[in-house]
């Protein structure tokens, strides 16, 4: 081997070695294990806690014998987040004993023990697994990352989101190995195993399991045969060995310890017909050599996991203990060495807790007494008759296996090969340059084994190379960080290691140290040539006297390496083993070198280069590019110590004998060749160009030539060297890099470095117009004359001249130039990854200036932007919208927008400032911060609202809380500003203050009966109270956020009254009057609720929060059980555990299981969960099996149960359920009678559950036809002869009707189906009228109703239209006096009739323009609210009955806030106040419970939401507004249970838009413009809101947009989808607007008249002195704009000349602010200063006036003249002012310069030169008209060479001058 590394050493800088012990070792001492805890258990208490509690300790301790010592095992990995993204700290993983520890961090992160486990028994083996969880169809498949423990019996799995699993083994296992798809197994072998004689067949050796609950399945291997044809069998060889095994490509590699030969699979899932083949063969009883028969492997594994074996105590069935020796790796090194314990199989039949009892107790301890080491390994097995016998069993099901290995490439085989040649570590890496090898090391042969392979071109197959053998003792891959690449190969070796350096250095060498190779493959490490002198005597180390064994644990580029017995870290210092440069330009040329050339040459290139750039010490900043060029230029074969220009190069003294050879010391004093070397170097020129050394009028100094001789002898190019042939590639390579500098304004440094490189290789390329290009650039560096080198001629033929080189030299100034003159240009050749701003501005310029789209979409060749030049194509204006997310995908910044120099960046900069007029809203992050767009940017990061101070209204602290002070007052402030009408609702709705109770005290009352009276009044306004709090939660909705460690405020329902004057207190407890028992309990529901809606879906709450709120006292579980609920509706229940849901049911409160059941069912909605199913099902007797136990459910959990059901099934037509909930609307009321009493609330609520999983399938209900489901609905609503019911002999239609009809309305709900709705019409004969009870009329009005949707009209004509004729004709009008008499007709069924068919039709409004403020609809229904209001006053109210009339006018009220829900309407809360007075006669509960609702839905969620007209919604409105209204506050049995009005949160959503200022981040008012779609009732129509403001329901609109002129428009267009606009409304309505410059918002200055722009314009001075610095702030919040205001603009006291340049910054400043184009000012200034240092004469480069021309270029430029005409108003960057004094001042200069010719050139060169140089490269280029006037020498003259041809003598210069 040592023929590599011949005699020459390299050194590689390394971090400091830190010490290493893994982190679990320290943390196992101290953890409570199970040792110490048995320990407790073995002795008596009184024992332990004696005197001497410690003595009795130790001595427990001695009687426990531990035959083993505790093995420790760790493995560390390169650190994953919970999300998955990789993180820069370690993982380890530590073993030792039963503790598993998992700990994360790094030395410079905090370590800390993310989870540890104990098991029962010592663990044998720990590993991360990540096992796929596939989903349904629709999800993609999620991965479950896990921890895997194996014991000798059973396998832990313990996932990081806390499930853990156990699976016992069937078999003894060796080792586990996690794969791509789960777990593999390898198992164990015994010498004794039971000999395969005839019928037996070998049991397969390795196994998969996919899913801790799925079986252990065999793998099949399938390897090609001698003959070609594959095999498909289950891999039954002993000898074969996994080794290694590798996620991604998933591969194994094997070993076969017969043949000593190493393997590669592929590892993947099986295909159908491979395990077709498997199973088939085992039918048939293959031969035993041909496959293993798969049944009685079925049958071996199945009799094991049923545990037929006897498992009485694992330890008692072995029949024999055999140890086989196998050669592993050592334990410490190798964290996998597999250590087997001897435990008997415990199946996964016998849960953990049957199996408990073998483990616990001292037996654990008594092991079998011999002694493991860690070589040899008992293996135990236990034949057994039962599972022998069952080996036969034929009847056994087959276990299909899931995963195949593929046979890729096996190694060849030697003659010499020991028999013991296992590898003892493999690992995949790969090299500089990408290439990857699987190597392995052989211990044994101490040799490292290196395998190329690469992925077929289709990528489904692995193509293995030949192998390598390197000679090494251990070996480990660390990553190589090179340049900005991660490049991953690198192996470290190990050779005979006696000492050990204190800061590494890694040799190269093969007798000392360790190694570093870049590739493992030997043809690419020759030796260099670069300066072969050794500098060993140099180094020399402190000596350690460690032997160093190994190394281990590889992470990134961290490594342990591993002395007798100390670990030591390497790594994780900051160069560590970095092949890096900190110049950019240099890492530029290095990758675009390394890209040109041929793999194998580009690492021998770094090799080299790292070599010398990693010297000890390593090179200052300065030196490292004079290292860089010398170390190329050797390569190359120059001879740089005889080249002028590298000679001087000053290294900085850090040059090491790397470069130069050593020299004598020098005398102290010094010599003359010290001031000839200081006069030739670049320091002198420097100080000689320097403006003081002109203005001191010091001369130039003469310089003796150093060394004539050494330019007279021309040198010669060495061409042996590596890269001489590839010179031209090199130099076209670097020449793209110097232009791709160009583009980059802070790289001046860096492209004169390379000015000198290329110069240098043009010269001896002999191409003259690079030469004249870069001396055109750069005309003080470059000197005309300059040494070169020959290249032997006949060895330029060997010069590899590559196809895309050209004469001319690619310039991407001059390409731009052409492209915006219109002219054709060849395409620009381009490197990818490292010429990436080239391309862009190249790509930029063709999609903007030529407009053509294409040039993005396609992916241009490979070194050439495939650009083609022609006409225009097509219109510029739809380019916007493609631009700037072009850039921005390419990762372009406003930070590279600002490197770019200005000439180049203003085309760019203008296509931005075209796409922030109008961008489109779905726009990323990244664009909007690119366009500038801040309002668009943050609402793309954004998450909610920062939440306002909650303002509390009231101030007092010592107040009580209402519940009511978390909303959001600066919103609600801004929607509702005329009124206080916020704070009248909270007055209405607040249940925490007592009451006034004003009773008169009449004289002849007693004080006694005084105090009955009051109690009775206050007994009255409680009814009020306990109303409350529903309408509270709908006013609270959604606007709360809970602190995560503070239980929810939960206010009080105070049931208090104070009398007037002396405000005494009135209490219902004294016992004066009879109170109704729990009169309170769902009152105090209800306020859970309330309190629990409070919270926000968006809240960060988990299952320990909603446990920690259960209340200490059991008055406060009703509280609680509503508090369940609420969160079930706002989706928070489905955080809550399995184990607390149950547990709440268990406890057997009523209240709990009705607001759980309910909660869960919500938050499940529509979704058919299993688990909730089961959950439910237990409450409802007609889901159990027939044979199941009676349980005793009380009633109302039935009714919950049975509406849970409804909404989890919702929509789904689930036919079962259907059936089921049919049967239930008619339940009879069973032998015992138990179901006789309420059964009506139960009817109704499998109706309404019914209606909800058939929602809206009309009679598309499939596969239900034979359940006749509306024929059995109408018989239950109109009644008739029963099969079911037999009540007499038909059916109670009292108890089936509501739920029957709402069942039919909602099953055919918007279906317009005229035949079922006819069913439903009102009769319309006095003798059918008087069959139906008058409410039910209500019902079916409703039902019918919906069914007919689209008919609905917002007028009342349309309401009277529903009553029927007979009615209309002869009701009476309450208002008249006298009454009709008649004797056939009923006026009392006629005018109920007539009332509820009204309110019926109402209510259907209600629901058909839900959250819609639909004008005509609130009129309707106003007047009929309005009409009811007079009724109940009429003296004939008394017919219709008072209490129908409050149902009705209730029922309509509610309709009227349904419509304008969440607007606030002022009428409807008077009508609501009106109502809420109302304390006696017929007002009870259940009025004052709609009135209240009807107040809420006017305010849902404080004006944020509204309600949806979705199939959904209805259903949950319909539960939740059941027009039938309880009579006192514990009325649910009659007719609704209570809890279901509060399903109307599943119909809110949020609608409010808040505009947002993004500079101030609060609220405000925009201007919106909403574009309806067009729809059969109206055209597409547009109307104007002033936000915030509630949006009508999505479907309906085409588009919002933010209209100007204050605020930046802004588009979201909802014809692309909904998406969103849904999630900014989710995220609390905030929609980020930003002020445009000189604007007000509309709250400061409503009108626009105080607007700044305005009054600036109205008496704008002519001077720009009228625009004081101070306004700015008015014009833009961007701090450095304020900045440059008070720095720059600002008038000092002696002025003197700077007051023109601050007028120049003024009208700058002031043009760009009110243009709103700030980011031109750096443009302007540097075109001033450009034209300032032209008339000084200080241009040493000429790139400013290639800027200036390309400006000039592109405002004439054609594109930008077309854009103009399409939009005159949004134009011009640059005042059209400015251009042309720029254009004169620069031809005034350039002519004053040629007539004198006191140049500041002219000090070392000939006036012609400086003529050509300067005026070719300036003038020829700028001008922009081509009137060229030619005059005599002395003046103006003609060049007629374009821009690149050197100019003749004598010179002729071109002039453009203005017209």
């Amino acid at each position: 081997m040592s023929n590599f590394y011949e005699e020459r050493a390299t050194m590689i800088a390394a971090g400091d070695l830190q010490e290493f012990v893994p982190f679990g070792r320290d943390h196992c001492k101290h953890h409570p294990n199970a040792l110490n805890l048995q320990l407790r258990q073995l002795q008596p208490a009184s024992e332990l806690w004696s005197s001497d509690g410690a003595a009795g300790l130790v001595g427990s301790l001695q009687e426990v014998t531990i035959h083993e010592k505790q093995k420790e095992s760790w493995q560390l990995r390169k650190g994953v987040s919970e999300i998955g993204e990789e993180v820069d700290y370690d993982e380890e993983l530590y073993v030792a004993g039963n503790m598993v520890i998992w700990s994360k961090g790094s030395k410079s992160q905090a370590l800390a023990v993310y989870k540890a486990f104990t098991v029962d028994s010592p663990v044998q083996q720990a590993l991360w697994c990540d096992f796929i969880i596939s989903q349904d169809k629709s999800e993609k498949a999620y991965i479950e990352k896990c921890i895997c423990i194996l014991q000798s019996s059973c396998i832990n799995m313990h996932s990081i989101e806390g499930k853990d699993y156990i699976a016992s083994l069937p078999f003894q296992v060796a080792n586990v190995w996690p794969t791509k798809y789960g777990l593999l197994f390898e198992r164990s072998s015994s010498t004794h195993e039971v000999p395969p004689g005839p019928p037996r067949e070998p049991l397969p050796t390795m196994f998969s399991m996919l899913h801790p609950l799925d079986e252990i399945t065999p793998l099949v291997c399938k390897s090609g045969s001698l003959f070609g044809s594959s095999r498909v069998q289950y891999v039954v060889d002993h000898a074969m060995k996994i080794v290694f095994l590798n996620t991604d490509p998933s591969i194994i590699m094997t070993y076969d310890t017969v043949q000593s030969l190493h393997s590669v699979w592929a590892l993947r899932r099986v295909k159908t017909e491979e395990e077709n083949v498997v199973l088939k063969f085992s039918e048939q009883g293959g031969t035993p050599q041909n496959v293993a028969s798969s049944s009685s492997l079925t049958a071996h594994l199945r009799s094991l996991s049923k545990g037929d074996s006897p498992v009485a105590s694992p330890f008692q069935n072995y029949s024999s203990i055999h140890s086989q020796s196998r050669s592993t790796s050592s334990p410490s090194l190798h964290s996998r060495s597999p250590s087997i314990s001897n435990m008997a199989a415990l199946s996964r039949a016998h849960s953990p807790a049957l199996g408990v009892h073998s483990f616990s107790g001292v037996q654990r301890f008594n092991l079998s007494s011999h002694n493991q080491s860690p070589k040899r390994h008992s293996i135990s097995h236990s034949p057994n008759s039962n599972s022998n016998g069952s080996f036969f069993a034929p009847e056994t099901e087959p276990i299909v296996p899931e995963l195949c290995i593929d046979h890729l490439w096996t190694e060849t085989i030697t003659n010499i090969r020991e028999k013991n040649s296992q590898a003892s570590k493999v690992f995949i890496t790969s090299d500089l340059c990408g290439q990857k090898f699987l190597c392995f090391l052989v211990e044994s042969e101490l040799q490292l084994r290196c395998v190329k392979f690469q992925e077929s071109n289709d990528k489904t197959q692995l193509i293995f190379g030949s192998i390598t053998n390197i000679h090494a003792k251990d070996a480990a891959p660390v990553e190589v960080n090179a340049g900005t690449y991660l490049e991953t190969l690198k192996i470290i070796m190990f050779y005979n290691l006696h000492r050990l350096a204190s800061k590494i250095f890694v040799f190269l060498s093969e007798d000392r140290y360790h190694v570093v190779l870049f590739s493992p493959v030997p043809e690419l490490r020759d030796s260099s040539k670069l300066h072969d002198s050794l500098y060993n005597e140099d180094c020399t180390f402190q000596q350690l006297g460690t032997y160093i064994h190994s190394i281990r644990d590889p992470v990134c580029n961290r490594v342990t390496l591993v002395s007798i017995f100390i670990f030591k870290r390497l790594g994780s210092s900051l160069r560590n083993m970095t092949i890096i440069s900190n110049l950019s330009e240099l890492q530029t040329c290095l990758q675009a070198i390394k890209f040109i050339l041929p793999k194998e040459i580009a690492v021998q290139m770094l090799v080299k280069w790292y070599s010398v750039h990693s010297a000890p010490g390593g090179p200052s900043y300065h030196s490292e590019w004079n290292l860089f060029v010398t170390c190329l230029m050797n390569m190359m074969g120059y001879n740089t110590d005889r080249l002028a220009w590298t000679r001087n190069f000053d290294f900085e003294g850090s040059l090491s004998p790397v470069i130069a050879p050593k020299k004598a010391r020098p005398s102290e004093t010094g010599s003359d060749d010290d001031w000839e070397y200081l006069l030739n170097s670049d320091y002198h020129q420097n100080v000689e160009s320097h403006l003081l050394n002109r203005s001191l009028c010091l001369s130039p100094l003469e310089v003796s030539q150093m060394k004539d001789e050494d330019f007279s002898q021309n040198l010669i190019l060495d061409s042996s060297t590596l890269l001489f042939t590839h010179i031209p590639a090199i130099f076209f390579v670097l020449h793209l890099v110097y232009e791709e500098l160009k583009l980059n304004t802070l790289m001046g440094e860096g492209i004169r470095s390379l000015v000198g490189l290329l110069v240098q290789l043009a010269r001896d390329l002999k191409l003259e117009p690079y030469v004249d290009h870069y001396y055109r650039d750069y005309p003080t560096l470059v000197r005309t004359a300059g040494q070169v080198c020959t290249i032997d001629q006949g060895q330029t033929g060997f010069m590899h001249h590559p196809s895309f080189f050209t004469s001319e030299p690619p310039s991407i100034y001059h390409w731009v130039s052409s492209c915006l003159k219109g002219e054709g240009m060849p395409p620009y050749p381009y490197l990818p990854g490292i010429c990436e701003r080239s391309r862009l501005v190249v790509l930029s310029i063709a999609l903007y200036i030529l407009g053509n789209e294409s040039s993005v979409s396609e992916e241009s060749s490979q070194y050439l932007s495939r650009i083609t030049i022609g006409k225009i194509i097509g219109t510029v204006a739809g380019l916007n919208e493609k631009f700037s997310p072009f850039l921005s995908s390419q990762g372009f910044t406003l930070r590279d927008l600002e490197t770019l120099p200005f000439g180049i960046a203003l085309p760019i900069r203008d296509a931005i400032y075209h796409c922030r007029e109008q961008p489109a809203s779905d726009w990323p992050e990244a664009v909007c911060l690119l366009i500038g767009r801040q309002d668009l940017s943050k609402q793309a990061c954004e998450g909610n609202l920062p939440k306002g101070k909650s303002v509390s209204i009231r101030t007092e602290t010592e107040e009580e809380d209402d519940g009511m002070n978390d909303m959001n007052q600066e919103v609600m402030s801004l929607i509702w500003s005329e009124d206080l009408r916020v704070q009248d609702v909270r007055r209405l709705l607040q249940s925490a203050h007592p009451v006034r109770v004003n009773v008169v005290q009449y004289p002849e009352l007693s004080d006694h009966e005084f105090i009955e009276e009051k109690e009775n009044r206050l007994l009255q306004l409680c009814q009020r109270t306990m109303a409350l709090p529903v309408g509270r939660g709908m006013f609270t909705l959604f606007s709360y956020h809970p602190v995560p460690t503070e239980p929810l405020p939960i206010p009080k329902l105070n049931l208090t009254g104070r009398a007037p004057p002396r405000n005494t207190t009135v209490d219902l407890n004294s016992g004066n009057i009879d109170v109704p028992p729990n009169m309170t309990s769902w009152a105090s529901f209800h306020n859970g609720v309330a309190a629990g809606l409070k919270i926000a879906p968006a809240s960060q709450i988990d299952s320990a929060w909603i446990v920690y709120n259960k209340p200490k006292h059991a008055e406060l579980a009703n509280e609680y059980a509503g508090f369940l609920m609420a969160l079930g509706l706002n989706g928070h229940l489905t955080k809550l555990a399995t184990l607390n849901i149950h547990d709440y049911l268990t406890k057997g409160h009523e209240m709990t299981s009705i607001g759980l059941l309910l909660g869960v069912s919500a938050a499940k909605l529509g979704t058919m969960d299993m688990s909730i199913t089961r959950l439910l099902s237990i409450h409802i007797p007609a889901l159990l099996p027939p044979t199941s136990t009676e349980l005793d459910v009380p009633h109302n959990v039935q009714v919950a149960a049975v509406v849970g059901i409804g909404l989890v099934y919702q929509g789904t037509a689930h036919r079962h359920t259907a059936e089921v909930l049919l049967a239930e609307i008619g339940r009879p009321p069973g032998p015992e009678m138990e179901y006789c009493t309420d059964r009506e609330s139960y009817s109704l609520a499998a109706g309404l559950a019914l209606g909800m999983v058939c929602l809206g399938h009309g009679s598309n209900l499939i596969g239900m036809s034979d359940l006749n489901v509306p024929e059995q609905l109408y018989q239950y609503m109109v009644g008739g002869h029963s099969y079911q019911i037999k009540e007499g002999d038909t059916i109670n239609v009292d108890v089936t009707c509501p739920g029957a009809t709402l069942a039919l309305a909602m099953i055919y709900l918007k279906t317009n189906n005229r035949s079922i709705a006819d069913w439903l019409r009102a009769p319309d004969t006095m003798y059918l009228l008087d069959f139906v009870k008058p409410e039910f009329l209500l019902l079916r009005t409703l039902a019918r109703c919906l069914i007919l949707w689209d008919d609905i009209l917002p007028n009342s004509k349309w309401v009277d239209s529903n009553v029927p004729q007979i009615i209309r004709e002869n009701s009476i009008s309450l208002s008249e006096i006298e009454l009709p008499c008649s004797e056939d007709l009923n006026l009392e069924t006629l005018s109920q009739a007539h009332v509820y068919i009204i309110a019926g039709a109402c209510l259907s409004l209600g629901f058909r323009f839900a959250g819609s403020e639909n004008l005509s609809a609130f009129n309707c229904l106003h007047k009929f609210a309005k009409d009811f209001m007079t009724y109940l006053s009429a003296p004939n109210a008394s017919v219709t009955g008072p209490y129908n009339l409050e149902t009705c006018l209730s029922v309509v009220l509610l309709s009227l806030a349904m419509v304008m829900a969440g607007s606030g309407n002022l009428k409807v809360l008077q009508l609501c106040r009106f109502l809420h007075m109302k304390t006696g006669g017929e007002m009870n509960y259940g009025f004052h419970l709609a009135h209240h609702m009807a107040l809420g839905l006017l305010f849902l969620g404080g004006g944020r939401y509204s309600l949806s007209t979705s199939n959904s919604s209805i259903a949950a409105l319909l539960c939740a507004l059941y027009p039938h209204f309880p009579a006192h506050s514990t009325d649910n049995r009659r007719y609704h249970l209570q809890a279901l009005r509060h399903l109307y949160v599943l119909a809110a959503e949020p609608r409010l838009l808040v505009p947002v200022d993004v500079d101030t981040n609060m609220p405000c008012y925009a201007l919106l413009e909403v574009t309806y779609k067009g729809t059969q009732w109206y055209e597409q129509t547009k109307e104007e809101l002033m936000a915030p403001t509630l949006l009508p329901e999505l479907h309906l609109l085409k588009q919002i947009k933010v209209k100007g002129p204050r605020y930046w428009e802004l588009l979201i267009d909802l014809s692309k989808g909904t998406q969103h606009l849904k999630s900014i409304l989710s995220k609390d309505g905030v929609l980020y607007v930003k002020l445009r410059a000189g604007q007000l918002s509309y709250k400061e200055d409503p009108m626009g008249w105080q607007s700044l722009l305005a009054q600036t314009v109205a008496n704008r001075n002519s001077e720009a002195r009228a625009f004081k610095p101070e306004t700015i702030s008015a014009f833009t919040s961007d701090p450095a704009l304020l900045s440059f205001a008070e720095y720059f603009c600002k008038p000092t006291v002696n002025m003197g000349q700077k007051q023109e340049i601050l007028d120049l910054f003024s009208s700058v400043l002031y043009e760009c602010v009110t243009q709103e184009t700030p980011e031109m000012l750096p443009a302007y200034i540097a075109m001033d200063q450009a034209m300032r240092r032209l008339g000084r004469r200080e241009m040493s480069e000429t790139s400013e006036l290639w800027q200036i021309k390309l400006v000039l270029e592109f405002f004439s430029s054609r594109s930008h003249q077309e854009r103009l005409q399409n939009h005159p108003k949004r134009g011009l960057f640059m005042n059209s002012e400015f251009l042309p004094v720029v254009k004169c001042t620069i031809d005034n200069t350039l002519d004053q310069w040629l007539q004198g010719n006191n140049s500041i050139f002219l000090s070392q060169k000939p006036l012609a030169d400086v003529l050509s140089s300067i005026s070719s490269c300036s003038l020829a280029r700028i001008g922009t008209h081509t009137h060229s006037l030619v005059s005599p020498w002395g003046r103006k003259c003609l060049l007629l060479s374009s821009v690149g041809v050197p100019v003749p003598e004598p010179v002729t210069v071109l002039r453009m001058g203005l017209p």
